[in-house]
Order: C-alpha cells, then structure tokens, then sequence
C-alpha cells in the first residue's frame, strides 16, 4: 500500500504531482478556507505525511491521534503552529521553508516601511473617496525615509535583506539580536545596539525576530514609551511579539507616528479590531512571501520534503 499524505489546502495540481506519481495524495477543496479543525483530526489518523500551512495548528492533543505520521512539512519558515516537543516525542520530523522566501519577504518589509512613513494608505482612501480636494502644504505628509535611522530588531537572513536595502536609502542602520553578529557588521556596515537604545535612536523599528516564549510580548507599554513621537513600527514576522492594545493606546495617543503590519496576534484579524479604525496603521493580510516566484518555490521545498522523509532520506530543511 502507497503512503498517504494529507494536504491541508488546496495547491497548484503541478506542484502536488510529483507526489501522486509516488503516493496516495488527499487534499482539502479549498484554497481560501482553512480545513476543519475536526477533518485534519480524522486525516492524520491515515496519514504518513501532512502538508501544512502556518494556520493549522498542529498541537499535542492532535498529535496523540497520528499512529502513522514520519513528517510534518510546513509551509513556512517558522514553526510555532506545531508542537515540536511532541513531534520529537513520536518520532515525527517537521521541516520548513527557509532561504527561498528571505528577499520576497525583506522587499515587504522595506515598502510596509515606506507605505507607513509616507501614509500611502489614507492618502490613498481620501483620493478614492473624493477627499482630495486642492494641493495643500502640509497635506499627507508623512516622514522621511532615505538618511534616517533604521532599527531591525532581529538580524536574521530577513534582517540582513533588509540591511542592505537601506543602506540604498542611505540609511543609518542598529540591530538588536539575541547574539551579536560581528561578520554581519562587518560585511553591512550595521551597528548592534541594546533593544532600549535602539528603540530610542531610530526613525524606523522593523520587527523581524521568531515568535518564542521569550519574544512574546516584548514590544509593550514601556518599549513603545521609548520610541520617537515620529517613529513608525514596522511587523513582519509574527504576531504576538506586539502588544496590540498597547500598540493601539500608543498610536492613538500618538506616542509614536505610525505602524506597518503584516502579522496580527489571531489571523485572520477580526474586523471589529481596534487597530483597524486608525489612519495612522497600514495594515496587509500576511503576504510577506506573496510572489508567485517564491511560493511555488516553498512549496517546491515541502513537495520534497515529504518525498525525502517517506522514501527514507535525510530532508533538507528538517527543524527537529
């Protein structure tokens, strides 16, 4: 009997070929609607391989249920949808999709950056909305970007990206990471800095760090109290490493400028979510690596992925 592999959503047929020439292949209809969370728990009970997506939670309860499971293939780089410890515990390797969607991602944060200094977004919806009346002095503006300084919370592979596309901005850049990277100093001319100073010193935080127990929560209250009243907030990693009603508070109160977001700590964001009703957040449904070039390259990766692990190989990207 050919291993079964459970797709979570619906994929390009081209990119799900190569698997049905070797295995049996389910796949959930829908491309827009999550699986139930009651149907994914009656796949993994056949399955041998599950194809996942960063919204499926795959916890230790739905685990329990996995009597064939050999490998979790996630699309993404990170992880924190799966409980790794209780993979590890069955035997289960998870995998990831790193490197191929590194410069797809940076060219987001770098124009979230930019859309929220410049306020392309309620500029934008006034022009729409026939708000737009006469050229005004002060109108729409925003902050400056090229010549300002830069904190990239989190030098990573994004972090370097997006390093070296504001050094063509001519930008002053600080970094804060959880180890310093003297190479990267090196190589980008970058400059490491304690996450207090650098939250005081830059025009432009962009928040790039793994959602972990220890980076939950660490942009609140107090490190948005320490920020410019000019500073725009940029999120592009995971949602939860901002405090959103703090966020909230603090752009209401103009405690800060701005805040560019791209991830929310529950996805999707409702639409009743305080954030939503200022003009001062732009906000976008986390399509930090939504070109067609890189998800298909991603998805190339988890394909093969799950052949390596049931044929009996060595995968690549493996986290576990």
């Amino acid at each position: 009997m050919k291993p079964t592999i459970f797709i979570t959503r619906k994929l390009p047929d081209e990119l799900v070929a190569p698997l049905k020439e070797k295995f049996t292949v389910r796949m959930w209809d829908s491309e827009d609607v999550a699986v139930p969370a009651e149907v994914l728990r009656e796949e993994i009970v056949q399955a041998d391989a599950l194809w996942t997506m960063l919204s499926d939670t795959i916890d230790r309860d739905m685990l329990e249920s996995a009597t064939n499971l050999k490998v979790i293939s996630n699309l993404a780089v990170g992880f924190n949808n799966i409980d790794i410890k209780a993979a590890e515990e069955k035997g289960i390797i998870v995998t990831n999709t790193p490197d191929v969607l590194t410069e797809t991602t940076a060219d987001l944060a770098f124009g979230l950056l930019l859309a929220t200094a410049r306020r392309f977004n309620s500029a934008e919806k006034e022009l729409r909305e026939g708000g737009w009346l006469s050229w005004t002095p002060m109108g729409y503006t925003g902050m400056d970007v090229y010549g300002t300084t830069i904190g990239i919370i989190g030098m990573g592979r994004i972090g370097e990206a997006v390093a070296r596309r504001a050094k063509g901005f001519n930008m002053h850049v600080l970094y804060h990471n959880r180890s310093r990277k003297h190479e990267t100093e090196d190589k980008f001319g970058v400059k490491y800095a304690e996450l207090d100073d650098l939250l005081k010193r830059a025009d432009h935080v962009v928040i790039l760090v793994p959602l972990t127990e220890e980076t939950k929560g660490m942009i609140g209250e107090r490190e948005l109290s320490l920020m410019k009243k000019t500073a725009t907030l940029i999120s592009v990693s995971r949602g939860g490493i901002v405090d959103e009603i703090a966020l909230y508070d603090a752009l209401k109160n103009n405690t800060i400028f701005a805040a560019g977001l791209d991830v929310f700590e529950k996805e999707p964001i409702p639409l009743e979510h305080p954030l939503l009703t200022l003009a001062n957040v732009t906000a976008v449904p986390h399509i930090g690596s939504a070109s067609v070039q890189t998800r298909r390259a991603m998805m190339a990766l988890n394909a093969q992925a799950i052949i390596d692990v049931l044929e009996g190989n060595e995968p690549k990207n493996r986290v576990n």
